[in-house]
């Protein structure tokens, strides 16, 4: 899969609490064993590397995932990426990033990260007004995580944080002003999330009692092309849906995901896809943290069961990833991907209406997504592969 790269994940479940609208694979425990835990990852990467993977690399990234993976130690990092190099090799440019919240003890350890191999930090902002933080049930306030935003800018080259728009009471000029505010501090890339509100979290549980408003879908609307135009018009468009940089400053790890190239994925609920012989399989491991653990002692891995993913999943993942891209799904990568040219994989009568309603496009490149498109891209795809 030419250009799309070898990564892998690596998933630290635990955080100092839980963000009311995370439903992410996260916990709050009051102590962990750090040295298991370190044994642990390093037996499941062996395992990865033996099983599932026999044949990648080198890896072009690795990315530590949460949870809040700034908890760890840095030792733990350390050891991570020495087997990761034992065992798969590392590219000569390989990223390696931390996500990282901002709060002071978090902050203090990015040296040490640095030290232990991380060449890239992402951090958590969400926000950069100290009410918007509280009813986030973000730790930190605004002043202290522009502070490590500072201090990840002096000691890394590369360095992201991610901000959550759409919240309660949002105006289109507080989030503008939010915006250049945020561009006057950022490096080569940003993540800019619409707020969404996911079952199992405790803002769903609040919006279905009516005590939390969000903007209704045209406000959301226009805080979306806010964001568009002036993340453009300052030099960092949108490569992704929710992710800008300037050119060069994309997250070579996720776009591994969005051009369906091979991934493992270590670590309590962590993912994995890996096409070899003309073949994906699926791995994902088991979810809960102290069940992963004691399935790594029985078994050396925490793995459920291997899926095989067969041609038509496998093509609607390819589009359902590479449609979230500004530059689509190539042309050649997918036939490569799939034995198949495009206009033979799709519904000719669905995708001639989605172009002529000007939410697809298809040229020599491939298949785009316009920016109407990717604005409702479930709503698309739902239509285009059904």
């Amino acid at each position: 899969m030419t250009g799309a790269g070898f990564a892998v994940y690596v998933h630290w479940p635990f955080c100092l609490s839980k963000c009311p609208y995370c439903d992410f694979n996260s916990h709050v425990r009051e102590s962990v064993d750090h040295e298991r835990w370190r044994a642990a990852l390093i037996r499941e990467i062996d395992h990865a590397a033996e099983i599932e993977a026999p044949n990648a690399g080198p890896a072009t990234s690795i990315f530590f995932g949460g949870g809040t993976p700034s908890l760890m130690q840095p030792a733990t990092a350390e050891a991570v990426i020495a087997r990761v190099a034992d065992r798969w090799g590392l590219a000569a440019d390989v990223e390696i990033t931390l996500e990282a919240n901002p709060t002071s003890v978090e902050a203090a350890k990015l040296a040490d990260f640095r030290a232990a191999g991380i060449n890239r930090v992402s951090l958590g902002v969400q926000a950069l007004d100290d009410e918007s933080l509280r009813a986030l049930g973000r730790q930190h306030d605004a002043a202290g995580a522009l502070q490590a935003v500072r201090t990840a800018a002096r000691l890394f080259d590369r360095y992201s944080f991610d901000l959550i728009y759409a919240r309660p009471g949002q105006t289109a000029a507080a989030w503008r002003e939010e915006l250049d505010r945020a561009l006057a501090e950022a490096g080569d890339h940003l993540s800019l999330y619409q707020l969404t509100i996911e079952p199992g979290t405790a803002f769903h549980t609040m919006h279905r009692r009516g005590e939390l408003t969000v903007p209704d879908e045209d406000s959301a609307a226009t805080l979306y092309e806010i964001t568009q135009d002036v993340m453009a018009a300052n030099g960092m468009p949108a490569y992704e849906i929710s992710n800008h940089a300037r050119a060069g400053g994309e997250s070579r790890h996720n776009l591994t995901y969005w051009r369906y190239g091979n991934y493992v994925g270590i670590g309590p609920g962590a993912h994995g896809r890996v096409s070899a012989g003309g073949e994906t399989t699926a791995f994902c491991r088991h979810r809960a943290p102290e069940r992963w653990l004691d399935l790594i002692a029985e078994n050396g891995h925490g793995s459920g069961e291997a899926l095989p993913v067969d041609p038509t999943q496998r093509m609607a993942e390819i589009l359902m990833m590479g449609l979230r891209l500004t530059g689509g799904v190539d042309r050649a990568r997918f036939a490569e991907q799939t034995g198949m040219q495009l206009e033979s994989a799709l519904n000719t009568r669905r995708l001639a209406d989605l172009a002529e309603e000007n939410f697809l496009a298809l040229d020599e490149a491939g298949l785009r997504a316009t920016a109407d498109g990717r604005q409702r891209l479930n709503a698309l795809l739902a239509h285009l592969l059904n």
